[in-house]
């Protein structure tokens, strides 16, 4: 497909060099603000589970079965993302990266604006736990839409193979910057409220989402398609059933993409949402500090992934995302061993740290994975292979380490755990192709 790679039509005429970095500028930042928006509807959900939501919601169990009961719900959340990367995905790939996008961003804010709505225990009785599931699952059906198309929208205007991988982590930085905005929303509302914080103040930040909803959508609605989708509209190679078609020719792809992704999903969710329950419960330590240690370590992140990306642009995804895999595998021993310190500093420490073998990994993660996939399915095949770990890693993790201590009383358990898990990402990985230097623009099949 001459030119597809470098140029874009707007109005009827091609973009001119300016224009184009212009419009790549546009994307970066669109797709940016969007998965932060989407990443703080999120985490804010997964931050008050551990919080709130079992004592709100499941009065009556004993703690740990309503934590358990609690993190059930938020589980659900993750096996709706495979749903919501079959759905965007085909849209994705039939209608274009953008109006998909517009899609994800207001399913997801609705539904986070209608969870500050829902009444307790003591309101509705169960039913307060199952509109929480319903919306929890509308939630995980938007982000993951959500991630392929952010993804392609900004690496999809890059010109050369040179900085498709720091431009591809732009997106990525919606993690911690979601994380950030999510953590420091409750820490301040929980300042505010007091006492009262799970009467009204957990409700604030949820209701506070509709705002950002609506800046995301003003900025979405200012770009335009990439280059490549409008390629392959231009050349008549739109595929009519691209979740169809994907799972044909790239099956390998998909399913070691979601596996390779067990080590950085699943430490992720313990290190940031099981942690509040662990931390409170287990340590007896405050509140407040777990959400300031994790703000910190959101912080960090901001640096960490575009510099973790920009490095694979010069040695290689494969090589860079493989050397995170393992240092995780190592570091849950000695976050865990930390953490039981209970020193307030030994915890801040431990928690700050933790994001970073994360960010080595999730930085080069976008374009690995995306560049495994030929233009005309790369949504639908992108998405799939990404949200699929969300089963297999992200969703159950909570559970699998409210579980190992419950069993074994001891957060080492949980360490290896997340060992089992880097060895798994390793051998997926060292499978996977290594695109790094590919021309993403061109057809290719598998």
């Amino acid at each position: 497909m001459p030119g597809t790679s470098d140029t874009a039509i707007s109005g009827g005429h091609l973009l001119s060099e300016v224009e184009h970095r212009a419009q790549l500028r546009r994307a970066v930042l669109a797709s940016t603000i969007g998965t932060t928006i989407e990443w703080y509807d999120f985490f804010l959900y997964s931050i008050v589970t551990g919080l709130v939501f079992a004592k709100l919601y499941f009065p009556k169990s004993d703690p740990l079965v309503g934590t358990l009961e609690a993190f059930l719900i938020y589980a659900v959340g993750f096996v709706a993302r495979p749903v919501g990367a079959a759905i965007f995905g085909h849209y994705g790939d039939r209608i274009g990266r953008k109006s998909t996008l517009i899609a994800t961003l207001l399913l997801m804010g609705l539904a986070t604006f209608a969870v500050a709505l829902v009444p307790t225990y003591t309101s509705i009785g169960i039913w307060g736990a199952v509109l929480l599931t319903v919306l929890r699952f509308i939630q995980g059906v938007g982000v993951g839409g959500e991630w392929g198309g952010s993804v392609l929208l900004a690496m999809e205007w890059t010109r050369t193979n040179k900085h498709r991988g720091f431009v591809a982590a732009w997106p990525q930085l919606g993690v911690p910057a979601g994380l950030f905005i999510a953590n420091l929303a409750v820490l301040v509302f929980s300042a505010v409220s007091g006492t009262d914080f799970l009467v009204w103040g957990w409700r604030i930040p949820f209701l506070l989402s509709i705002v950002l909803v609506g800046v995301g959508l003003w900025i979405r609605l200012g770009i335009l398609e990439t280059p490549t989708f409008r390629g392959l509209v231009e050349n008549n190679r739109l595929e009519r059933a691209p979740m169809v078609e994907v799972w044909r020719k790239h099956p390998g792809e998909i399913l070691l993409s979601s596996l390779a992704r067990l080590a950085e999903q699943a430490p992720f969710y313990i290190f940031t949402a099981f942690v509040f329950s662990y931390g409170v419960g287990a340590l007896k330590v405050s509140r407040d500090l777990l959400l300031v240690s994790v703000l910190a370590a959101s912080v960090v992140s901001l640096v960490t992934i575009p510099l973790a990306g920009h490095l694979s642009d010069r040695i290689g995804r494969r090589k860079v995302y493989m050397f995170g895999a393992l240092l995780i595998g190592l570091f849950g021993w000695l976050y865990f061993g930390m953490l039981d310190s209970k020193s307030p500093v030994l915890i801040f420490v431990a928690i700050v740290l933790s994001l970073i073998p994360h960010d080595i990994m999730y930085g080069p993660q976008a374009a690995l994975i995306a560049e495994s996939f030929t233009p005309r399915l790369r949504y639908s095949g992108a998405s799939v292979g990404y949200q699929l770990a969300s089963i297999i890693a992200g969703g159950p993790a909570p559970l699998i380490a409210t579980w190992l201590f419950a069993t074994y009383h001891s957060g080492y358990a949980i360490a290896g755990f997340i060992a089992g898990c880097s060895v798994v990402s390793l051998i997926a990985t060292s499978l996977l192709k290594d695109y790094t230097n590919r021309d993403i623009s061109a057809e290719y099949d598998a």
